[in-house]
């Protein structure tokens, strides 16, 4: 059975994959994998092993892409190495705990006693020292998915005054029990907006969240975007006002539903 090691080659052939790059597509159709390793030696190999199994997979290199990342495919795990010392890896954490509620893998050479317990404490899902079987990778990481599926989810969130759905899961957003089709960055403003409901999120965390900037160009592309919302939901629903933007602080969602003027 063959084991992970970070010294192995990647010049085999790629055998038919099942998975998806998401490095390559915007596609979300089943399960997503983060994976987060400041090698991008094994970060192309761990791709293409979980891709192998059915996976769609994305990969990052750095504490600030593995958050680019995190916010762009909201994915169901993450694994992460620990990218040079524990102390790195408890603050990404925190900021990821911050961001959503995702179940984190360690995976990694360190078989030390102390950072493995320190790590479970602050919360990783599980642990996995390296070299490692396949199928015990594999396995571990289905147990971990398992787990986080049996709660209630919370990627799913659902306005009942607007007949509004949102999965972050999926990308899919339905109103009016019609579907919506929106883009990469038009779905991050709504998530946003979503997590958040029904507090206003104002126009610098919702420009440096989706953006990763706050210039007058990126607020005028910001108020662009919202505006594109609103019409395509206005379209669906003339009489129900989906978004309200409350004047130099942001936006966010009109959970009643009623008319605002924007």
């Amino acid at each position: 059975m063959q084991e992970f090691d970070k010294s192995l080659s990647f010049s085999a052939p790629v055998k038919l994959r099942t998975g998806i790059d998401l490095d390559a597509q915007h596609q979300l159709s089943q399960k997503r994998i983060l994976v987060v390793d400041d090698n991008s030696s094994r970060v192309n190999q761990l791709k293409s092993f979980f891709m192998e199994h059915g996976y769609n997979v994305s990969g990052a290199t750095s504490e600030s892409e593995a958050l680019k990342r995190l916010i762009e495919i909201h994915p169901s795990l993450v694994i992460l190495d620990l990218l040079g010392s524990a102390s790195n890896v408890g603050q990404l954490l925190g900021d990821i705990r911050a961001e959503m509620n995702v179940p984190v893998i360690i995976l990694s050479e360190v078989d030390d006693k102390n950072t493995i317990v320190r790590m479970l404490q602050e919360g990783v899902d599980d642990y996995i020292t390296q070299p490692v079987d396949e199928a015990v990778l594999l396995a571990r990481v289905q147990a971990v998915l398992r787990r986080a599926d049996r709660h209630l989810p919370d990627h799913v969130f659902t306005f009942p005054d607007l007949n509004l759905s949102i999965d972050l899961d999926t990308y899919e957003v339905k109103f009016q029990n019609h579907r919506v089709h929106l883009t990469g960055k038009m779905f991050d403003v709504l998530a946003l907006l979503a997590r958040n409901a029904p507090r206003v999120v104002n126009y610098q965390e919702l420009t440096m969240k989706v953006w990763g900037e706050n210039t007058p160009a990126v607020r005028n592309r910001l108020k662009y975007l919202v505006y594109l919302l609103r019409k395509q939901f206005l379209e669906i629903n003339p009489e129900i006002e989906v978004f309200e933007n409350i004047d130099r602080l942001g936006y966010r969602l009109c959970s009643n539903g009623i008319d605002q003027a924007s």
